[in-house]
C-alpha cells in the first residue's frame, strides 16, 4: 500500500469489520463493497491480466465511493464565487489511477442508470450527479437502507430536477411576487426594518415546494418556526397573510379594540391560514411567534407538534410536520440548535422528524464564519443525529425545489430530520440601515453588481422558451399594482393592525382573562381510593425491588390507616383524579418518573427485566385518557420551550415541566423570558404550562436552594402568570387540579418542596383532599386573634420551620399534628401563610389582617436573602394596602445561599429566634466572626424602600 488509497493500515479495522459482515450477508452492505470484496477474493483466482483488471475495477469503487462521500467539496455552492475546480482526495492519484486510465472500459454498475462505460465518462457523470449546484453529504449515515434509498433518487437524475414547465411556472412566480414585495417595502416604507429576503428569495419556491407537495404524501398540516430574516416575505406569500394587515401594521394604524396586550414588532408576529394547493388539498399553516433570540423558537415548535399529532392520534407522525428556517451562524453558533436535534429520536419528543431549511447567508451580524465557527459547514452539528444534507446554490431554484421535495420525501418516509443548507447571500446589511462595507467590503461589492435570483431565474425562462418576455414583464406589473392598490386601500381606510386569532378550535371555550372565582377541586373519597389501588397495585408476575413493595405498602397506609396524605402522594392523587376524569397529564423532567429526591415512583420497573409499568395507565376499566411521563434529556432550555409549545396546542392537558433542583430554570431563562411571562401579552397566545421548581434552604449550598422565586416574582404582571409557594400536600394537589377546573389557562409557577417531600409537617388529612379548595391565603387557627401583637406574613417552606419551632416536640410515636391542638407558647404572634404570591390575593389578604385588632406589628419573614424571595415582591404591596412591614431574614447577599451547613443553622435558627423572640425585626448576616443580627432601620435597602 505505497499509494494513497482508501484501504489503507490506517482504516483497517473499518475494512474487516464490512468484510466479515459482507461474508455473513452480502446484502448487509453497502453495493460499493460488495463489488470491492468480490473483487478481492477473485484476485487469488484470476490471470496476470485480470489481476491488473480486477484492481482497476476496486479503484473504480473506491473513486464511487469518494465522490459520494466528498462530492460536495467540488459543488458550485456559493453563488458568488467560481466553482472549485479541484480537491485533492478526488484526484485520480488518490485511486491509483492516471490520465491513461480515463479511456478504459470499467464496470460502473455501482452507480445507478450506468453499465460498462469508459472510466472519463464515469467521472464526468459523478461529477455531475455531486459536483453541481447541489452537495449531498449522507455517507455518515450508518444505515445501509437510507443511504441507498438515497442514492436511487439521486443518481438516477444526474441531479437534474427536470421540473414540468407548470411547477417552473410557479417557482418563476414566486421569485418574481418575493422579489417585488421586498422592493415594494423598500422604497414605500423607507428607513423602517423589515429583515429582507433579497438575495435569499429561493427561500420562498423551496417553502412553496414543501407545502405544495406535503398532501400527497400524507401531511396535512406545517408548523413553522423562523426567525426574522425573511419573515415578513413567508407570512406574504406561503402563509398568505392579507397584505393590508402586513401594511397596516407598517403604518402602524392603532384602532380600538383590535390589538390587546403590548403586542410585538412585526417581524416576530406569528399568523396561521389554510392554503389549497394546486391539487386542491388543503393544508394547515402555522406560523409560530418567535423573538429575537434566533432559535428560541425550535423545541417550541417541536412541541406544538407533538401536541397536534397526539390530538389527532397521529401515530405515524405524518400528518404534522415541523419546519424550522434557519440564519447559517445561528445553526453553527446556538447551542438551541444542539439541544433539538437531541429531543428528535427520544421517544417522549419525537415528531417523526423536522425539516430544517438554512438561509445561508454566509455571515452573522458583521461575522464571517471564519469567525464564527470551528466546522467546515455550518450544518455539521446536524451530522451527530445522521441527518441527511443538501447543500444547494440558491441561484439554481430549480435544483432547490427538487432537493426540497426530497427532503420531504425522505421525511415522511423514514421519520428523521432532514437538512436543506441554501447558499445565498444578504443585498443590504442585517437590516436595512446598516452599512455592510464597513466590514465586509469584498463580499457586498460582489452582491452590488450581481443581478436578482429572479432576474437570473427569468433569463432561463426565456432563453428555454418556458416563458416570454412580455409574460415576465406583465407577471410583474400585476403584482406591483396588486401591492399599490392594497396599500392605497389601507392609507384611506385606517385599516387596523390584527393580532393572531386565537381562542379557537380547541381553545374555544377557554377565556384569555384571570379571575379568582373558586372552583370545586375536591375528590370523593372513593375515587381516591381506586386511585391509591392502582398505584399500589403490581401485575401478577411483574416483580419489584423489596424496598419499592414496602413503599406501595406505605401508600395504601397512609390512605386507609393514618389517613395522612403525604406532598409526592398527594400530587399523585391528583394526577390519577384528572386522568378519571378525562384530563390527559403530561409531565417531563430529568429523572422525574421516580423523582429527584425519590418521592414520586410513577412508574415501576420490573427488578428483573427493566419493563417498565406505568399504574396510571391500567386502571380497570380502563380512564378516559393517559398519563405521559418521561425522563427529558439533559437540558432545560430544549425540553422546557418543548413543553410550552405542547402547552400551546393542548389546552385540556396538564403540562408539567418538572426542575431537577428549581435553580436549574436557570439554563432556560431565554425560553421564561421570551415566551412563558409575555407571549400572552405579545402574541395573544396562552398556555397552561406548570413549572415545578425544587425551592427551599436546607443547607445544601447555592446550587441546590433557589429557584430563583424573585426572577419570576419580577416578571409579574397584568395576570400573566400565577406564582404559588404551597405549604402543605392538599394544597399542591388542589392548586393543579384547580390549574385544569378554570375557564382559562395561564403559566403556574410552582416552588415545589424538598426535605418535606415525606415530611409529617406538610401532610394532609384525607378529609383536605375530598372537600376544600385552593387557598390563596391561609390564616393561624391556633391563636387568640384579640391577643396577637406581632402578625407574621410569611410564604412556602419557612412557615413549617417557624410552627414546628412554636409547639413542643411531640412524643414519640405521637401524632405530630396533634400537639398543635394546644395553645402555643406564643400566643401573641400569628402565622399567615400567602400561598400565591400572584396574583397578590389582597381581598383575602386583607380579610385575614382584618382579624388582628390589637396587632401593633406586621412582619415578613423569609429563609431567602434579602434581595431575593419575595420581600421586594410583597413589601410594596403591602405599602399599597397601608401596611408597614418589617422585615425578618438573611442579609441581602451575591450568592442564594451559604455553603456551610454550619452556617446556614446557625442563620435558619437566629430567623426563628427573632421571629417569636426579638423586640424588633433583624437581618441575620454571616461574617468570619460568626453571627451578627441589626435592625432593619440600619440597613441601607430599606431606608432607600422607606
Amino acid at each position: 500500500m505505497s499509494r494513497p488509497s482508501f484501504a489503507n493500515m490506517s482504516n483497517i479495522a473499518v475494512i474487516e469489520s464490512q468484510y466479515m459482515r459482507w461474508r455473513e450477508n452480502p446484502e448487509s452492505v453497502d453495493s460499493d463493497w460488495q463489488v470491492f470484496f468480490q473483487g478481492f477474493e477473485l484476485r487469488g483466482l484470476l490471470t496476470p491480466y485480470a489481476i491488473e483488471s480486477n484492481q482497476l475495477q476496486t479503484a473504480v469503487v473506491r473513486l464511487i465511493f469518494a465522490y459520494r462521500d466528498l462530492g460536495h467539496f467540488l459543488a458550485h455552492l456559493d453563488p458568488l464565487t467560481l466553482p472549485p475546480t479541484t480537491h485533492p482526495l478526488l484526484e485520480l492519484s488518490q485511486f491509483g489511477l492516471t490520465e491513461a486510465d480515463l479511456d478504459r472500459e470499467v464496470d460502473c454498475s455501482a452507480v445507478a442508470g450506468m453499465g460498462q462505460a469508459k472510466l472519463r465518462e464515469l467521472v464526468s457523470i459523478l461529477r455531475q450527479i455531486y459536483c453541481g449546484t447541489i452537495g449531498y453529504e449522507f455517507m455518515h449515515i450508518q444505515d445501509i437502507n437510507v443511504r441507498a434509498w438515497l442514492r436511487e433518487r439521486i443518481e438516477p437524475r444526474r441531479s437534474q430536477p427536470n421540473l414540468p414547465r407548470r411547477q417552473r411556472i410557479r417557482v418563476l412566480h414566486d421569485l418574481h411576487h418575493s422579489e417585488k414585495f421586498e422592493h415594494f417595502l423598500h422604497t414605500r416604507y423607507v428607513g423602517q426594518k423589515r429583515f429582507s429576503l433579497e438575495g435569499a428569495e429561493t427561500l420562498i419556491p423551496v417553502l412553496d415546494a414543501i407545502v405544495e407537495k406535503s398532501p400527497d404524501l400524507g401531511a396535512q398540516e406545517l408548523v413553522v418556526g423562523m426567525a426574522h430574516r425573511g419573515r415578513l416575505n413567508v407570512l406574504a406569500n406561503i402563509m398568505h397573510k392579507p397584505y393590508h394587515e402586513i401594511f397596516a401594521e407598517f403604518e402602524d394604524n392603532p384602532h380600538e379594540g383590535s390589538f390587546s396586550g403590548d403586542g410585538d414588532v412585526k417581524y416576530h408576529l406569528g399568523f396561521s391560514s389554510n392554503v389549497v394547493t394546486t391539487s386542491g388539498k388543503t393544508v394547515h399553516l402555522s406560523l409560530t411567534p418567535n423573538p429575537s433570540h434566533l432559535e428560541a423558537v425550535n423545541p417550541v415548535v417541536e412541541g406544538r407538534v407533538r401536541a397536534k399529532q397526539r390530538r389527532f392520534n397521529d401515530l405515524e407522525r405524518k400528518r404534522g410536520v415541523p419546519v424550522l428556517v434557519h440564519g447559517d451562524a445561528a445553526f453553527a453558533g446556538q447551542g438551541m440548535v444542539a439541544e433539538t436535534l437531541n429531543l428528535s429520536q427520544l421517544s417522549g419528543y419525537r415528531t417523526g422528524g423536522t425539516i430544517h431549511v438554512i438561509v445561508n447567508n454566509q455571515i452573522g451580524f458583521t461575522t464571517t464564519p471564519n469567525d464564527a465557527r470551528s466546522t467546515t459547514y455550518c450544518t455539521d452539528v446536524a451530522k451527530m443525529i445522521q441527518a441527511p444534507i443538501f447543500h444547494v446554490n440558491a441561484e439554481d431554484p430549480d435544483a432547490a425545489v427538487f432537493i426540497a421535495e426530497l427532503a420531504l420525501e425522505f421525511r415522511q418516509t423514514f421519520g428523521r430530520d432532514v437538512v436543506i443548507d441554501m447558499y445565498c447571500y444578504r443585498k443590504y446589511g442585517h437590516n436595512e440601515g446598516d452599512e455592510p462595507m464597513f466590514t465586509q467590503p469584498v463580499m457586498y461589492r460582489k452582491i452590488k453588481g450581481r443581478p436578482s435570483i429572479a432576474s437570473l431565474y427569468s433569463e432561463q425562462i426565456i432563453r428555454e422558451a418556458v416563458f416570454t418576455e412580455e409574460e415576465v414583464s406583465d407577471l410583474n406589473d400585476a403584482y406591483e399594482q396588486k401591492l399599490t392598490e392594497v396599500r392605497e386601500e389601507v392609507r384611506k381606510a385606517k385599516l387596523p393592525k390584527k393580532g393572531m386569532a386565537s381562542y379557537m378550535d380547541n381553545w374555544s371555550g377557554l377565556q384569555h382573562r384571570y379571575h379568582n372565582t373558586p372552583v370545586a377541586t375536591g375528590v370523593a373519597e372513593p375515587t381516591l381510593g381506586r386511585i391509591i389501588d392502582q398505584l399500589t397495585r403490581v401485575p401478577e408476575g411483574f416483580s419489584i425491588e423489596p424496598k419499592m413493595a414496602t413503599m406501595l405498602e406505605g401508600r395504601r397506609a397512609s390512605f386507609y390507616e393514618t389517613k395522612q396524605i403525604d406532598w409526592a402522594l398527594g400530587e399523585l392523587l391528583a394526577f390519577g383524579s384528572l386522568i378519571l376524569e378525562g384530563t390527559h397529564v403530561r409531565l417531563s423532567g430529568q429523572d422525574c418518573r421516580r423523582g429527584t429526591f425519590s418521592q414520586r415512583h410513577s412508574v415501576l420497573y420490573h427488578n428483573q427485566s427493566g419493563e417498565r409499568y406505568v399504574p396510571f395507565n391500567h386502571f380497570d376499566p380502563p380512564a378516559p385518557t393517559t398519563f405521559s411521563v418521561y425522563d427529558s434529556l439533559l437540558s432545560e432550555n430544549a425540553v422546557l420551550g418543548f413543553e410550552f409549545g405542547y402547552s400551546m396546542d393542548s389546552p385540556n392537558s396538564l403540562v408539567i415541566w418538572e426542575a431537577q433542583f428549581g435553580d436549574f430554570a436557570n439554563g432556560a431563562q431565554t425560553i421564561i423570558d421570551q415566551f412563558i411571562v409575555c407571549s400572552s401579552s405579545k402574541w395573544q397566545r396562552s398556555s397552561g404550562l406548570v413549572m415545578m421548581l425544587p425551592h427551599g434552604y436546607e443547607g445544601q449550598g447555592p446550587e441546590h436552594s433557589s429557584a430563583r422565586l424573585e426572577r419570576f416574582l419580577q416578571s409579574c404582571a397584568e395576570d400573566n402568570i400565577q406564582v404559588a409557594y404551597c405549604t402543605t400536600a392538599a394544597q399542591h394537589f388542589h392548586i393543579l387540579r384547580r390549574q385544569m377546573k378554570r375557564n382559562f389557562r395561564i403559566p403556574l409557577i410552582l416552588m415545589t418542596p424538598k426535605s418535606l417531600l415525606r415530611s409529617p409537617l406538610a401532610a394532609s388529612p384525607v378529609s383536605e383532599f375530598v372537600g376544600g379548595q385552593f387557598h390563596e391565603v391561609i390564616g393561624d387557627t391556633t391563636v387568640d386573634p384579640a391577643q396577637v401583637r406581632r402578625v407574621v406574613l410569611c410564604t412556602g417552606k419557612i412557615y413549617h420551620d417557624l410552627a414546628d419551632a412554636r409547639f413542643p416536640k411531640p412524643a414519640t410515636g405521637a401524632n405530630p399534628a396533634a400537639s398543635k391542638t394546644s395553645n402555643p407558647p406564643h400566643p401573641d404572634v400569628a402565622l399567615i401563610r400567602i400561598e400565591q404570591l400572584y396574583p397578590f390575593p389582597e381581598e383575602a389578604l386583607q380579610t385575614e389582617l382584618n382579624r388582628y385588632k390589637n396587632a401593633v406589628e406586621l412582619v415578613w419573614v423569609q429563609e431567602e436573602s434579602q434581595n431575593m424571595g419575595a420581600w421586594s415582591f410583597v413589601e410594596p404591596r403591602l405599602r399599597a394596602m397601608g401596611h408597614d412591614a418589617q422585615y425578618i431574614g438573611r442579609d441581602a447577599s451575591a450568592s442564594p445561599a451559604t455553603g456551610s451547613p454550619k452556617i446556614h443553622k446557625a442563620e435558619q435558627d437566629e430567623i426563628i429566634r427573632s421571629t417569636f423572640e426579638s423586640p424588633a425585626p433583624v437581618i441575620v448576616r454571616a461574617d468570619s466572626a460568626g453571627l451578627n443580627r441589626q435592625p432593619v432601620a440600619d440597613q441601607p435597602m430599606d431606608k432607600s424602600r422607606r
